[in-house]
């Protein structure tokens, strides 16, 4: 509890580095997760509601003889004054991330006579935000920092590289203004619901609930789960998956029985590792790069989907949420233009050119014929340059049946994303497809990358999304299903991401984990 207190009155004097702190401290495994970014959020609400309060209190008058009257000048509170005036109270929530605003933005707030539990709730919500990103950023970077100090010298860097961030990220913002959403890193897409996914894990009482989302599933298939074991279950459907094998770390020397085939890491991520194979040659020279156990399984041609299927633990059927139609996009040549011309002067192909650079199979400087089409990846992973399109309207009963009879089949699974293939539109409406694989939690309603879609509709969906994972977790625990911890949450992350070999595939060391926590 006196850590507790001292972090809370450390943010009084430095925030961040009291955030950073408490990171620290969570690493080396002296103080737990909760409570840390708590005397965080604690004391930053404190401070922040001080300073609504001294302007309250003290006024105009009292600029002059406060202790921070060179960082509340005059001139810097007045124009925070209009500002809040012209904008209303949500620029708490901008001044919370504005280097050199907050404080005389708050103080403002204080000396407009504004109602004060109002403002007490954006003070709340601002103060949120930060937190447990600083903090559990902290404890996932600061793995090897040690009690008796060693860890300093991972600690001083991390320490500027967060204040750079910090001072960058007016100029994030407009950067991230210029590209299509779509595109966005993860963190830009996520950082704005960082308030909802506390407020979710407070109504839960647990930061790490929705691990339990799938009891069967390692981590829930947040991240290093066996796709071969999934496969396995889902496999009990006669001809629900598309036939696979798995090459285990040994076998460097297996020879694939037909072509084309799809090889792609047991343990993997965002299409991270996945190719397909033509030949002998490519087959080989896969194989002899890859480390960890792989997955060959047959290339099923046709058009590929993406579904979102979910079911309450009280429920006997569950519902499709989401269909996705991914396209694979394409240039025609004009017997001119070389293929990396052709994809510059795409609207949306030049958005992500480096992606197609490095996926397509032609090279960039060859010129197609007139009329000759050129894939540029044919990888349905969104990330891999696939476009999805929101695909809903292909909906049918049949198609909500067999996507339930094949997640039956799986024992401990109630949330996640398919990826299918079928010969047509038709033949999916019918309930005639391929699952080629399963994802668990980290699978989103991939609608959403619809360029049609617009960023609200897109969080709408997301906060949609991780509601319902909070509240299966929740209820899968109470029926006795043990989330994992944060420490071990953030441990497995960690060790994932040291797994990652330069072409996706994961580490042996990595799979013993993975197994250990299913175990």
């Amino acid at each position: 509890m006196s850590q507790f207190f001292l972090i809370a009155l450390g943010t009084l004097a430095s925030e961040d580095l009291a955030c950073i702190a408490a990171g620290v401290l969570i690493a080396q495994g002296r103080l737990g997760f909760m409570e840390g970014t708590l005397a965080c959020l604690a004391g930053i609400f404190v401070g922040d509601t001080l300073v609504f309060l001294c302007g309250r209190l003290l006024g105009r008058a009292g600029l002059n003889r406060w202790p921070l009257s060179r960082m509340l000048s005059k001139e810097r509170v007045d124009r925070a004054s209009e500002w809040l005036s012209r904008r209303g109270r949500t620029v708490v929530l901008i001044s919370r991330f504005t280097p050199g605003l907050r404080l005389s933005t708050y103080f403002a707030a204080g000396l407009l006579r504004t109602r004060f539990w109002p403002f007490a709730g954006y003070f709340l919500l601002a103060a949120a935000l930060w937190p447990p990103l600083l903090v559990g950023g902290t404890a996932l970077l600061g793995e090897g920092a040690r009690a008796d100090g060693s860890g300093a010298v991972a600690f001083a860097p991390f320490s500027a590289a967060a204040f750079g961030l910090y001072k960058l990220f007016p100029r994030a913002v407009r950067f991230v203004k210029r590209k299509r959403w779509e595109f966005w890193p993860p963190w830009a897409v996520y950082l704005p619901l960082a308030p909802y996914f506390l407020y979710l894990a407070i109504r839960h009482r647990s930061f790490t609930v929705f691990t339990a989302v799938n009891p069967g599933i390692p981590s829930s298939g947040l991240v290093g789960e066996s796709k071969s074991h999934i496969l396995a279950h889902l496999s009990t459907v006669p001809g629900a998956v598309a036939e696979f094998e798995v090459i285990h770390a040994g076998q460097r020397d297996y020879q694939p029985h037909e072509y084309p085939l799809v090889l792609k890491p047991d343990q993997g991520e965002r299409g991270a590792g996945v190719a397909i194979i033509r030949t002998p040659a490519e087959a080989g020279a896969y194989l002899q790069q890859a480390t960890g156990d792989i997955i060959a399984q047959r290339y099923v041609p046709g058009v590929e989907f993406g579904i979102f299927w979910a079911r309450y633990p009280h429920q006997q059927r569950g519902r499709v949420l989401s269909i996705t139609r991914k396209m694979f996009p394409k240039v025609t040549g004009d017997g001119v233009l070389s293929v990396g011309e052709l994809v510059a002067l795409d609207a949306r192909a030049s958005s992500i050119a480096d992606v197609y650079h490095a996926s397509c199979k032609r090279p960039m400087e060859d010129v197609p014929a007139a009329g000759e089409t050129v894939p540029l990846v044919e990888i349905g992973s969104h990330c891999r340059g696939a476009i999805f399109l929101d695909g809903w309207r292909l909906h049918t009963p049949a198609l909500e049946e067999a996507i339930g009879r094949i997640s039956n089949a799986h024992p401990g699974f109630y949330f996640g994303r398919y990826d299918v293939r079928a010969d047509s539109v038709e033949a999916l409406q019918a309930g005639q497809f391929k699952v080629i694989e399963l994802n668990g939690v980290s699978g989103e309603p991939t609608h959403i990358y619809d360029p049609a879609v617009s960023l609200v509709s897109a969080y709408a969906a997301l906060v949609h999304h991780w509601r319902m994972a909070f509240e299966i977790g929740a209820m899968n625990r109470d029926r006795g299903a043990r989330p994992m911890t944060v420490r071990e949450l953030l441990r497995l992350v960690l060790h994932f991401r040291r797994g990652v070999g330069p072409s996706g595939r994961r580490s042996a060391h990595l799979q013993e984990l993975t197994a250990a926590r299913h175990r």
